[in-house]
């Protein structure tokens, strides 16, 4: 095992892969990195699922037959991606049972274009739920206002979520409020608590991308030493969140019947400024009952040369705050760059559906076209 990423998981911080394709099954690949990189989970994306389809054969035999049953390019989808979420959990079936349910899971999204129905949200996460059939897949819901009382349902159907596209502490209190909710209601239903896992994505660099943006726009040597800062400070606040939130009665209450606290997850933590450090988004994000969500790239570079110096969150939210109060001293708006990342995050969940949708389309009319 290597030495890095296993300091990581020693500092209590579960790697995930953010990459998932079922050339990386077949080959071993996925199987390796669990043995060499200490990760113990995955999360996809239709983006990750539109290049993996796009890349190779691997998946021509599998469109050639579904287009032949006279299947849709929907149904298609639903096929390929439900086959290699389902493959994937059972390479990380041992996983999941030494983690006692915690790791091994591996996330598949609903469709983007019900982020903003409640009712379709609910309906396509107990569709894929039950197409995938295994313990440790986790429902992708995004965290728009509508998709709270998603989230809750869900939940409250004994479904584990990984909720997605979190960029504001208000949001994330809410999305922890919709896990509460959703675990109460599976408590009333009769649902086995401890079976129900859930993490809350909360995403890092594209907050520095858009801060950073603005902070050069300003121009002044003030606003160019708080480059590189935002996405840390509000993550790190993030985290006093989460210690909080399940520290109350409430939560507390949940806990001792047997649920688990829905753990941060840090996502879209691969580095976009090529001035920054490679591994800035893992390094400076260690701490307990965390989850980090990495590309290959940032992997192999935390594998390479990053330096886990143990927790680098706890005790540090003065410092937090002190960030985010200096951008609003400047002029930079803390509230517009997080409600202008939740569009743009929606919308570019809908583009990279598009982009699924087209790939597969292509891939149907090459096999009608073999036929």
């Amino acid at each position: 095992m290597n030495e890095n990423t296993q300091a990581l998981s020693d500092a209590g911080v579960s790697i995930w892969l953010d990459d998932l394709s079922r050339q990386r099954i077949t080959s071993g690949n996925l199987a390796e990195l669990i043995a060499e990189r200490n990760v113990v989970g995955v999360t996809t994306n239709p983006t990750i699922f539109a290049n993996a389809i796009a890349a190779g054969e691997t998946y021509e035999a599998s469109v050639r037959e579904l287009a032949a049953g006279g299947a849709d390019v929907d149904e298609v989808i639903t096929s390929l991606t439900t086959t290699d979420v389902a493959d994937a959990c059972d390479i990380f079936a041992d996983v999941y049972r030494q983690s006692g349910g915690v790791d091994g899971r591996v996330s598949i999204e609903v469709e983007p274009g019900a982020a903003r129905d409640t009712a379709r949200t609910v309906e396509l996460a107990a569709m894929l739920h039950e197409r995938v059939g295994r313990e440790n897949v986790l429902i992708k819901i995004p965290a728009t206002q509508e998709g709270l009382e998603g989230i809750a349902a869900t939940i409250g159907a004994g479904i584990s979520v990984n909720v997605t596209l979190i960029f504001s502490l208000d949001r994330y209190r809410d999305v922890i409020n919709a896990y509460l909710t959703g675990l109460e209601r599976a408590q009333q239903a009769g649902h086995d608590l401890s079976k129900i896992h859930s993490v809350a994505s909360f995403f890092v660099s594209r907050v520095d991308s858009e801060i950073d943006k603005r902070l050069e726009a300003i121009g002044t040597d003030e606003a160019a030493a708080l480059k590189g800062k935002a996405g840390i400070a509000n993550a790190h606040l993030a985290y006093r969140v989460w210690q909080e939130a399940f520290a109350t009665e409430r939560a507390e209450t949940l806990l001792a019947a047997g649920a688990t606290a829905q753990r941060p997850l840090w996502a879209s933590t691969g580095v976009k400024d090529p001035a920054l450090p490679d591994t800035l988004y893992v390094t400076e994000l260690v701490a307990p009952q965390t989850v980090n969500t990495m590309p290959e790239k940032t992997l192999e570079a935390l594998a390479d040369h990053g330096q886990v110096r143990g927790d680098a969150i706890s005790g540090g939210f003065e410092a937090a705050e002190d960030v985010l109060d200096a951008l609003d001293a400047i002029g930079v708006s803390y509230t517009e760059v997080v409600e202008q990342l939740e569009t743009e995050g929606l919308e570019k969940f809908d583009a990279s559906w598009a982009e699924l949708v087209q790939t597969v389309q292509e891939h149907m009319e090459h096999a009608e076209a073999g036929a």
